[in-house]
């Protein structure tokens, strides 16, 4: 929680893609990076297995990741808050 306090830790903005695990779920950052010989804007996904603690987030919700200390061999992310709810 130190790190919290201090502003180091890294925030990111995405979609839950599934939310079949307990207390898990998958979420899809979208971010977009400028190619360095065309000049292009090009789009680069990522997914993230990101801890849910009370199971509150469905499929399709905006939500507010925060990195954390290692959770599982694949979670290092929690869901701070909900941002959107899905429609």
């Amino acid at each position: 929680m130190a790190d919290k306090e201090k502003g180091k830790c890294r925030q990111l903005v995405g979609t839950v893609l599934s939310n079949k695990s307990d207390k898990t779920v998958t979420v899809r950052v979208d971010r977009y990076v400028i190619h360095p010989v065309y000049k292009k804007y090009m789009r680069r996904r990522a997914k993230y297995a990101a801890h849910d603690e009370r199971n509150s987030c469905q499929v399709g919700d905006r939500v507010l990741l925060m990195e954390s200390r290692p959770l599982s061999r694949r979670k290092r992310w929690r869901v701070s808050q909900i941002i959107e709810k899905a429609v």
